[in-house]
């Protein structure tokens, strides 16, 4: 975590240091619940990413069969012979 800290920025800095001061005075079974939430919504945030990254993937909207859409790929191929001198 350390190496975290040094990449925020100033402002980020200052933040996290006012909430460190105000968790001081807190409690320790509500640190432990404002700890859960954080780690919940660290996982939420983790989980969404997921979902963008892996739902880039897959399938394109198109009806038709697999084989078809493989035949008029192939069949719109145009091939050139060319002589390539040496």
């Amino acid at each position: 975590m350390g190496a975290y800290i040094t990449d925020m920025t100033v402002v980020t800095k200052n933040i996290v240091n006012t909430y460190s001061r105000l968790f001081e005075g807190l409690d320790p079974l509500t640190k432990s619940e404002l700890l859960k939430r954080l780690t919940k919504s660290l996982k939420k945030e983790h989980s969404s990413a997921d979902k963008a990254f892996y739902g880039s993937f897959g399938t394109f909207p198109d009806e038709r069969p697999a084989e078809e859409i493989v035949e008029e790929i192939r069949a719109s191929r145009k091939f050139r012979e060319k002589d390539i001198k040496f």
